[in-house]
């Protein structure tokens, strides 16, 4: 639950460029192959469907939107949340309804759901032809021969090394304006409700060179804001590669040359000043005074945090291996308002996990009301299989009460973040024009540093641009204003 699920994301089909007939396709005298992706879950999926679709456009692949034409239909799945893995199953049967009317289509299940999964997919239920783990596509190209001759394909072993810092992933379905770069790969923090550590393997970083090779060809390009995704960006810890639990056993040299995540965000933030930088998602025992101390250095870091707590209540907090409490995150909060004081800060919250009492449920709620979030995503526990807790927790809390208490949550969230966004009423802000208004035509869509939502009438002004918006009006979750002129 620690990365944010987009719910007007989810099972989009992604597409780019038609590529130029490339080598492999000349030499076995071919028309490129076409390839259909789906994508369920969080930002670390669409961005690896991203370098899925570049290590198969060069290896003859374009994609299309149109699932009956596809050779090969991928689906790239999330093993976080109950209601993803019923989705995914209902497209599999969806695409071999296809596949009886185009034969020769293939289907594969990639990331995480299929490094749980692949016997079941392959052997007892036979729907898929391929599993693919979220370590092992660069490997695609073998596997789609092995499909090809009519074998099935699988490969889920989860590697200590690959962070695909040397794949430039191909933009799928971008507004050409922001980009996600990826820094780190898989997690060390056996949180219990979660599976990614099983899914995604142990933790490592990317190399920082190529983290910066991969930001300055973004702005070259046209971009005007990346996102730096991990799992848990706070750890990012280079030191010439490996687990970031073999640190201890580096050498001195190591040690004194390597860059944690304070020194990575300076780094991408000098290396292109007029490049706008988030990042996401941050772990409260990770997050460093260090980091915080950048962001408040640097113009162009947004002034927004995203700090998953997940609960109110020590006892919860202990029993879901959250390696925090809820003094110490009070303690950090305190710090990032004395430091950042316009700092937005927006949270995970997960209600009804086992044993959890009216107390502890209290308890969520009074955080809830000293931090004030600016925004939130707020969940009912659901058990996942391969998880800590769903082999040693009863699921014991019925779900009425496990309803009751995520709507009083979510009424509480809504309050605090219509006081959040008030307080912006009166200011002028910058706002980077993303695209047009869901419910205008007439208006433009952004976000200012706090990654609030800003409508505004279009005027003479276009898509890419850094606009000074004044803000006169207010939702709970957009911001309402007229535009005053382009920033600096």
């Amino acid at each position: 639950m620690e990365k944010i699920i987009d719910e007007k994301k989810q099972g989009e089909s992604l597409v780019l460029d038609p590529q130029k007939e490339t080598e492999e396709t000349v030499r076995n005298g071919r028309d490129s192959r076409k390839l259909y992706i789906e994508s369920y879950g969080c930002q670390m999926n669409f961005s690896d469907s991203e370098i899925v679709a570049s290590i198969l456009a060069n290896a003859g692949f374009n994609t299309t939107q149109q699932l009956e034409e596809a050779d090969l239909v991928l689906i790239n799945t999330c093993s976080i949340r109950e209601k993803a893995e019923q989705t995914v199953r209902k497209r599999l049967e969806k695409f071999n309804a296809v596949k009886k009317i185009n034969p020769g289509m293939k289907v594969g299940v990639l990331g995480c759901m299929a490094e749980r999964l692949k016997s079941k997919f392959l052997e007892e239920e036979k729907i898929v032809d391929m599993v693919v783990g979220p370590d092992a596509y660069k490997d695609l190209p073998n596997l789609v021969q092995e499909i090809d001759e009519g074998r099935n394909a699988v490969n889920v072993i989860l590697s200590k090394e690959e962070t695909y810092g040397d794949v430039a992933p191909v933009r799928l379905n971008s507004n050409g304006i922001t980009a996600f770069v990826s820094i780190t790969r898989g997690c060390d923090n056996m949180c219990t409700f979660c599976v990614v550590p099983f899914t995604r393997g142990r933790e490592r970083s990317r190399d920082p060179q190529s983290i910066l090779e991969e930001v300055n060809e973004l702005w070259e390009k046209g971009y005007k804001e990346v996102t730096l995704l991990g799992q848990n960006v706070d750890s990012y810890l280079w030191y010439g590669g490996g687990l970031k639990k073999d640190f201890e056993t580096a050498s001195d040299i190591q040690k004194a040359t390597a860059v944690n995540f304070a020194g990575l965000l300076a780094m991408v933030a000098e290396a292109q000043p007029g490049l706008r930088i988030r990042f996401s998602t941050s772990n409260p025992q990770d997050m460093t005074l260090d980091a915080i101390e950048v962001m408040s250095r640097y113009k162009n870091i947004c002034k927004y945090i995203h700090l998953p707590v997940q609960s109110g209540s020590n006892r919860i907090l202990k029993a879901m291996n959250r390696l925090h409490t809820r003094e110490e995150y009070f303690e950090l909060i305190d710090n990032i308002r004395k430091i950042i004081p316009d700092c937005a800060i927006s949270h995970d919250m997960i209600t009804g996990f086992p044993t959890e009492t009216e107390e502890d449920h209290q308890d969520t709620l009074s955080l809830m009301d000293y931090v004030k979030y600016d925004f939130g995503f707020m969940f009912a526990y659901s058990e996942r299989p391969g998880t800590l807790a769903a082999r040693k927790m009863e699921d014991d809390v019925p779900e009425e009460v496990k309803k009751r208490r995520l709507t009083e949550i979510i009424n509480l969230q809504q309050q605090h973040g219509l006081y959040r966004t008030q307080q912006h009423l009166g200011k002028t802000e910058e706002v980077l024009v993303e695209g047009t208004s869901k419910k205008s035509d007439a208006h433009w869509m952004g976000r200012n540093t706090q990654n609030t939502v800003v409508v505004f009438p279009k005027e003479h002004y276009n898509i890419g641009d850094f606009v000074n918006v004044n803000i006169t009006d207010c939702t709970a979750a957009t911001l309402i204003g007229e535009a005053v002129g382009y920033s600096e």
